[in-house]
């Protein structure tokens, strides 16, 4: 087998290949185009196209597709060939500048909001010179932007390439301000991604329509054993796990992607895979490639991936730990405190940067990873509650209550970590430890979002983010350029930050119900625990304005994922509820008449020869036909829920019927069909249990 530095990268159009194959002066211009934004010279396009296409072919290709990211969630994709008519019955393979930089696919079929009817076809695509193009399926593909006829966005990247700009633009008034020398030409945003999954087999997979058509169970009773004992989480890999990772690895490597840490997480058949941080427009590429090919490689090795967010009830669910940082055209990280964070003026602006952001458009960071699926882990006990807070670890924490009290700081001095064993060496503890039950956690040179869900696009959670940020950053960049005295300014700035926004630092237990009532009681901190409550704050003004203050949506664009969002929770609930009331007639309520009347006929026989005998599979007979009257009347109940939702006009009453459908008559049919499968012997129930799926994997 190849050596990994070998075939590394060997699927992407990247630096080396562009660096090879591109005259000097346009790899130049693309280059700049790539690390500080630029426009680039329409006139290169044709250039850049033939060596692409020159560079495909040789690779086996025979297609190209301009590759974007709609508002499905998902990417998109269509195919066109190289082949263009050469005369005498011949073909040859052409691509034109053209073809590389705009393509037109059907915007009305894609989730528009009402931005594009289904008689208004015309879309466009748009090439993002900012991202390498790729190789997938023998085909050459080119990331793109996704707009309307109109111009409007209908995509997940063009928002997140704008909010990187907006962010960009203030985060360089501020190093101007502290340096008008500056080399520094442009701030980048970078985010590493860790990716949880699970891994169940096909076999059994494909015998649950619930995990077929909604990616989670619906119904599934414990089984004897889950995570209690803590014993997967980090453990030895199993055979058909590792050669999955080997494989996966592989396929990751030759797109770039830098694939670094895997383990089995906590639950059982969970897993995690964490790539090294890169440019944010990149990593939200790499990780819709990378959950793509999780599938993919999963279904060689006779497994499923799930990457839904809770797919087990009962066991840990999935989340995706966005860590986001700032660092700049010269490789400086901005969030990094240096050996004396206290006297690192900079760092502590850009710090009090991200509370004011993160405190003032908290709702916005709990929409952005508002969805049916990850309302489900949000707040379980494997998860960050939906309370959104800021862990910075006691000596930030203490840093920044001195600031404010105009105190001088007393540094702790490094204490090193001892073992306990002479063999082994002692090490200097970090300044921080880490909070997994925190929403939002510095580690050190970055901050760990957590709460976004497991298959959800970073580009959302991201693009709050760095517009919020950016806006931090406009509020201390017009005050500091306008001061008489900057230092002066920027002291007062970092005390007024902390003192009015300390309410979002919280470095205790993020579980514990007492946060929980101090966060939204004593501290007024928002609790928005599912997906319609939340995007009810979503066209609140202050959000408005400060998304179409920075460019990033228009007016009209917000409204319309507004519209998108709550359609795709009532569509997403009104599945599952379906999947649910067929799952019940067909499968459940078949095998609980089954068995209740096999005990009943052997209570009858056993009776027959001695009243003494019998009596307990009576009873058992007895409870299963208590829960058989139960089930049918609550699945009754929820077919009707689902049939007055779907006759609601506006999408807002719709989610809002399809909260109730999900956490009331949902949970509560779930939990009657779950005592039936407690109850039922195991030969008459019609679909693979927990149990098998959980530790199924050889």
């Amino acid at each position: 087998m190849p050596n990994v530095s070998e075939y590394f990268g060997s699927l992407v159009f990247n630096d080396s290949v562009m660096k090879a194959r591109l005259p000097r002066d346009t790899y130049r211009s693309l280059k700049k185009t790539m690390d500080e934004g630029t426009l680039l010279d329409p006139a290169l396009a044709d250039v850049v196209a033939n060596a692409m296409k020159d560079w495909a072919i040789e690779k086996g290709c025979t297609h190209f597709t301009h590759w974007f990211q709609p508002l499905s969630g998902v990417t998109a994709e269509k195919h066109d060939s190289f082949i263009s008519p050469a005369g005498d019955g011949k073909i040859i393979m052409e691509f034109s500048g053209k073809e590389l930089v705009q393509g037109e696919p059907d915007a009305s079929s894609f989730p528009s909001g009402g931005l594009r009817a289904t008689f208004e076809a015309r879309g466009y695509t748009a090439w993002d010179p900012t991202a390498y193009a790729f190789i997938k399926d023998r085909t050459l593909c080119i990331p793109t932007a996704f707009c309307s006829y109109g111009g409007h966005a209908l995509d997940k990247k063009t928002p997140l390439l704008r909010s990187m700009d907006a962010l960009n633009t203030q985060a360089m008034r501020i190093l101007r301000l502290f340096d008008p020398r500056t080399h520094v030409t442009r701030v980048h945003t970078f985010v590493g991604p860790e990716q949880e999954y699970f891994l169940v087999p096909k076999k059994l997979y494909d015998q649950r329509r619930d995990l077929i058509f909604t990616g989670r169970t619906l119904f599934g009773a414990r089984p004897p054993k889950g995570q209690e004992l803590d014993d997967h989480y980090f453990g030895t890999l199993k055979p058909q796990v590792d050669a999955f990772m080997k494989d996966l690895d592989e396929e990751l490597w030759k797109l770039g992607i830098l694939a670094k840490t895997e383990h089995n997480e906590a639950a059982p058949a969970q897993h995690e895979l964490a790539p090294i941080y890169c440019r944010t427009g990149m990593a939200t590429d790499h990780n819709q490639l990378t959950m793509e090919m999780m599938q993919k490689v999963a279904k060689r090795h006779d497994l499923v991936c799930l990457l839904h967010e809770k797919p087990f009830q009962g066991v840990n669910g999935s989340g995706k730990h966005n860590n986001w940082s700032l660092g700049t055209s010269d490789g400086a990280n901005l969030l990094t405190p240096g050996d004396t964070p206290a006297e690192n003026a900079q760092f502590l602006l850009f710090l009090c940067a991200v509370i004011k952001a993160v405190d003032e458009y908290q709702d916005l960071l709990r929409i952005s990873t508002a969805s049916a699926g990850n309302d489900h882990r949000l707040g379980a006990a494997e998860a960050p509650p939906a309370v959104v807070s800021i862990f910075l670890g006691d000596e930030l924490t203490a840093i920044l209550d001195a600031l404010e009290a105009h105190k001088t700081y007393d540094p702790k001095e490094k204490v090193r970590l001892k073992l306990g064993v002479d063999a082994l060496p002692s090490f200097p503890m970090d300044n921080t430890d880490r909070n997994r039950t925190s929403p939002f956690a510095f580690t050190g040179n970055k901050f760990e979002f957590r709460m976004v869900g497991s298959s959800q696009s970073i580009a959302d959670c991201n693009t709050a983010l760095n517009t919020a940020v950016a806006e931090a950053l406009r509020v201390f960049a017009d005050r500091l350029e306008a001061a008489e005295d900057f230092t002066y300014m920027l002291n007062h700035l970092i005390r007024k930050t902390v003192r009015e926004h300390r309410r979002i630092i919280f470095n205790g237990n993020g579980y514990d119900e007492a946060w929980i009532r101090e966060a939204v009681e004593e501290r007024g901190l928002s609790n928005l625990v599912s997906t319609p409550e939340a995007f009810s704050h979503f066209l609140d003004e202050k959000n408005i304005r400060l998304f179409t203050s920075h460019g990033v949506f228009t007016e009209v664009e917000m409204r319309s994922r507004y519209e998108i969002a709550l359609e795709n929770y009532a569509k997403t609930v009104r599945i599952e509820a379906n999947t649910m009331a067929a799952m019940v007639k067909k499968e459940i309520l078949p095998a609980v008449a089954a068995c209740a009347k096999d005990l009943a006929e052997t209570s009858l026989a056993l009776r027959s020869l001695s009243p003494d005998c019998g009596s307990a599979e009576g009873e058992l007979a007895k409870r299963l036909s208590g829960l058989y009257r139960s089930i049918t009347e609550k699945s009754g109940e929820l077919e009707n829920a689902v049939a007055a939702m779907s006759a609601l006009d506006d999408a807002k009453a719709q989610a809002d019927a399809a909260r109730f459908i999900t956490t009331d008559i949902m949970a509560e049919l779930r939990t009657l069909c779950d005592s039936a499968e407690a109850l039922t012997a195991e030969k008459y129930w019609p679909y693979p249990t927990y149990a098998a799926l959980l530790f199924g994997v050889e």
